[in-house]
């Protein structure tokens, strides 16, 4: 796993330097850049593939190509079978930089249709002078670029992106609503203007001459269910999932250094350990667990149930309350984006203590979306019913009365979800689930703020989401906007940063090209039947975990971040367009239990660590 920066126009040696520098976080074993008149490549190194020889940025003596890549291609080995046999003469002994670099002078952009992995990356190519950017299908690898009279700039994260002498700090204003309105930006956005993350499935194309941009997608994740499968035998596809995840797992083993596995006790985790017995030898395989003091927070007896029950070593880290909160400041300045997913607290935790023991650690991440996880999906047949049947006024008479439950401080407790449910019924059905998560719904959007966005430009991806999937019931959109929307833009931007802040390359299994394309076929009822969510992931497991543990209630990767924010400072940082005296009502009123503000307050704590 690497850090990879570089731009063409303003620019010396020294800022390329720098910029590379800012990432080192991600590479900490080595760093080089590479310089042609105004163009300027840099790499920072995370030796996990051919610890000698990967070295980059690296130049194809043939053509003069240079590659600088952050990610790991599972498929790279049979990639490069396949090139040799075209005559291309490989230097290195296995890296999968130098057979992307190949693969991209075969291929061209095509190339990306034959990857099965994470990746971003940029190929420089001297003689057709051009640059070109390409990034992984979901986006587990981060690429941000600028372009504007100054020239053209890219970098894994902002922290090094900003350090462009080109680079504008000016905030987006409409962008900053947004941020507070979904707790993280959609669809490639960011907190600036002329700044833009490349979209997952993406490739973008400067060309160097005339300074025009060209772009197009190579995938995107599409529900498509097979109707032919309707009548598919539950035991065949469970057997075919059970070997669709060895499969990928094994896929995800390829290292040259120690690995591990996250371990939560959940489906997701438990399903990754499971199907690793049936690859390596189980008392080698580790695991690592994160555990709380406050119960209703506490997974570590689940994972260790599962770890005894698969006869792996697993390794615990028990953190106080005090700890998380003295880790929160911290943790939050090295994003270099606001981001207010509170998760991303535990997630670093969990991310460091693996990094002392391993550099590479498998995660569960996609199996909510992919198989139907979430507790919002129990809702949309109730939400359907109500919104036949419930007059809107009285709608608005039933959140008041449920708004005046006083605030449980209990993960996922039955007021929160009861209070955010109603909240999103206020909305029409294509932004319900967006509003359900908000920091700040729209009415509070149009209170709080001076020059305000409407509610469809708010949601203006959720609502285009929709349109553009005729057909699906209300349920299966449910799952494209977490798989379309959540996972790319909170939930592996979360994955990615918590775990690059310490130097640790995850792999996100249940992302692998051929599970992907098996959920897409595979018809609602074998991911949600008669209310139980992932039916044939857990079908799956039978044999491989106990029943009581298959039946385990989902608790989720949360913190006891209600009574925290009672406890913490008010934080009033400058937000742009934001009405004087919003922040401390807000804080008063959350403090004093009349009102949950609980992820505005949380976003203004990330808002606030933003680099000035």
């Amino acid at each position: 796993m690497c850090g990879i920066t570089g731009f063409f126009g303003v620019g010396t040696r020294e800022d390329i330097e720098r910029m590379t520098e800012a990432l080192r976080h991600r590479g900490p074993d080595d760093g080089h850049v590479f310089m042609a008149g105004k163009l300027a490549l840099g790499h920072r190194r995370l030796s996990i593939i051919d610890l000698e020889n990967g070295v980059q940025p690296m130049r194809d003596p043939e053509t003069g190509a240079v590659i600088v890549y952050n990610g790991e291609i599972y498929n790279h080995l049979s990639i490069r079978m396949e090139l040799a046999k075209l005559g291309h003469v490989f230097r290195t002994a296995h890296s999968d930089t130098e057979t992307l670099l190949h693969a991209f002078e075969e291929w061209g952009i095509d190339c990306l249709a034959r990857l099965n992995g994470m990746f971003a990356f940029a190929i420089y190519e001297p003689n057709q002078k051009k640059i070109w950017l390409a990034r992984d299908r979901f986006g587990e690898k981060p690429l941000f670029y600028s372009k504007n009279e100054k020239g053209f700039a890219f970098a894994s994260e902002l922290c090094g992106l900003r350090l462009w002498p080109g680079f504008a700090n000016d905030l987006d204003e409409a962008n900053i609503q947004r941020f507070f309105a979904w707790n993280y930006l959609p669809n490639a956005r960011t907190m600036y203007k002329n700044c833009f993350a490349l979209p997952p499935g993406s490739w973008l194309c400067l060309d160097m001459e005339s300074g025009e941009i060209a772009s197009g997608r190579y995938w995107q994740f599409r529900l498509s269910p097979d109707k032919s499968l309707e009548r598919a035998d539950d035991r065949e596809l469970a057997e075919e999932l059970r070997r669709l995840l060895i499969q990928a797992v094994r896929r995800r083993f390829l290292s040259d250094v120690p690995l591990g596995i996250f371990l939560s006790g959940g489906i997701d985790s438990s399903a990754i350990l499971c199907a690793a017995g049936h690859i390596a030898d189980r008392p080698s395989i580790r695991s690592f667990t994160i555990g709380f003091r406050e119960k209703s927070f506490d997974e570590s007896d689940k994972a260790a149930q599962v770890a005894a029950f698969a006869k792996t070593r697993n390794e615990v880290e028990y953190l106080t309350e005090q700890e998380i909160q003295d880790s929160i400041s911290g943790i939050l300045s090295l994003m270099s984006e606001p981001f207010g997913d509170p998760s991303l607290i535990p997630t670093a935790h969990l991310a460091r203590f693996a990094r002392r023991h391993v550099k590479v650690a498998l995660s569960g991440d996609g199996g909510d979306e992919l198989f139907g996880g979430y507790d919002p999906l129990d809702a949309i047949r109730p939400s359907e019913i109500y919104r036949k049947f419930m007059p809107a006024k009285l709608h608005a008479h039933v959140r008041r009365l449920v708004n005046l439950l006083p605030a449980s401080d209990r993960n996922m407790s039955l007021d929160f979800k009861l209070k955010r449910w109603l909240r999103g019924l206020g909305y029409p059905p294509e932004i319900q689930l967006p509003v359900w998560m908000s920091g700040l719904e729209p009415t509070e959007i149009k209170q709080f703020f001076s020059n305000p966005l409407d509610a469809e430009t708010l949601y203006a991806d959720a609502i285009a989401l929709c349109e553009k999937s005729p057909g699906l019931s209300g349920l299966e959109q449910a799952l494209n906007f977490f798989t379309r929307l959540y996972l790319p833009d909170d939930i592996l931007v979360k994955s990615d940063r918590a775990s690059m802040m310490f130097s640790l390359e995850t792999r996100a299994v249940f992302l692998d090209n051929d599970i992907v394309e098996f959920c897409e076929k595979l018809p609602q009822k074998f991911k949600y039947r008669n209310g139980q969510r992932k039916y044939i992931l857990k079908k799956a497991l039978e044999g491989w975990l106990p029943r009581h543990i298959l039946e385990q209630p989902k608790k989720g990767f949360g913190i006891p971040l209600n009574r925290w924010l009672r406890t913490l400072r008010n934080v009033e940082p400058p937000v742009p367009g934001l009405v004087p005296g919003s922040i401390a009502m807000c804080w008063k009123r959350h403090q004093k239990r009349a009102g949950d503000y609980r992820f505005f307050l949380w976003d203004l704590q990330s808002y606030n660590a933003l680099p000035a």
